[in-house]
C-alpha cells in the first residue's frame, strides 16, 4: 500500500470516528516526532502491545474491496501475567471483506456499535484447520443460536456475536458503514490468526510522503 493511501484512510477514519463521538487516547493524535523519547516518558506498553493505528488489505491491492482499519485500544502480552483482555474498534465499509480466518487461543465479542449492518459468514474447523460441515452454535447477545455451515449471521447496531477458539469467520458490512467493537482475550496479530487462505496481515509500504500517524507496524523501525 502507498503512504498516501494509508494517510487519506487514516484520515477518514478519525472522521467517521469522531462523527460517531468515539474518542480515541490522547496519543492517537501525535505526529510521528511526537514519539520521539516514549520509553522516557513511561510509554513502552504502547508498542510492546501494539497499541494503536492499523491497516490491512490482506495483501489484496484493494482496500476498499478487501481491508479492515483497526484501532486497538487495549492489550496484554500473549503468555504473560497482568492485562489478560483486549478491545478494538474497527471500520466495515460496504461490501468490504475480512477474510475467512479463526483464532487458536483467542475467544473474541464482535459488536456492531453504529451505522450499517455487520454480516458474518461462519463454519467449524477440524484440528487440521479445514472446514466442517457442522452446526456451528453460536452466541448472540446471550441468546443462543444454531447456524448452518456457511451461514450467515446480520447484526444490527447494538448487536454483537461471540465467536470461540476454532470457529472460522468472515464479515463486511451492508447498507452503510459500520463501526464495530472488539472486546477478546489479548490478541496476537502475529501469532494468533489462522486465515484458510495466505493472505497478508501487515501491508508492504510505499513510502510516497511521510506518514501522518504512526500504525503499529511501523513502531519497529521509529521508537
Amino acid at each position: 500500500m502507498k503512504r498516501s493511501e494509508i494517510n487519506r484512510i487514516l484520515r477518514d477514519a478519525q472522521e467517521f470516528l469522531d462523527l460517531h463521538r468515539f474518542k480515541l487516547p490522547r496519543w492517537a493524535y501525535w505526529s510521528p516526532d511526537d514519539w520521539n523519547g516514549l520509553e522516557g516518558r513511561g510509554g513502552r506498553e504502547i508498542a510492546d502491545c501494539a497499541l494503536g493505528w492499523d491497516i490491512t488489505d490482506f495483501g489484496s491491492g484493494d482496500y476498499a474491496r478487501r481491508g479492515l482499519f483497526l484501532f486497538t485500544l487495549r492489550n496484554g502480552l500473549p503468555g504473560r501475567s497482568g492485562k489478560s483482555y483486549a478491545e478494538k474498534v474497527m471500520i466495515v465499509g460496504v461490501g468490504q471483506e475480512t477474510p475467512t480466518h479463526f483464532h487458536f487461543r483467542k475467544t473474541e465479542d464482535i459488536i456492531n456499535r453504529g451505522g450499517g449492518v455487520l454480516t458474518l459468514q461462519l463454519w467449524n474447523s477440524d484440528a487440521r484447520g479445514e472446514k466442517v460441515d457442522t452446526t456451528v452454535d453460536v452466541s448472540v447477545d446471550g441468546m443462543r443460536r444454531c447456524v448452518d455451515p456457511g451461514g450467515r449471521v446480520s447484526l444490527e447496531p447494538g448487536e454483537s456475536i461471540c465467536l470461540e477458539t476454532g470457529v472460522y469467520h468472515r464479515f463486511y458490512g451492508e447498507v452503510e458503514r459500520v463501526l464495530v467493537g472488539e472486546v477478546s482475550q489479548v490478541n496476537d496479530d502475529r501469532a494468533d490468526n489462522r486465515f484458510f487462505e495466505p493472505v497478508g496481515r501487515f501491508p508492504v509500504i510505499d513510502e510516497d510522503e511521510a506518514p501522518w500517524r504512526l500504525l503499529v507496524s511501523d513502531y519497529a523501525n521509529r521508537i
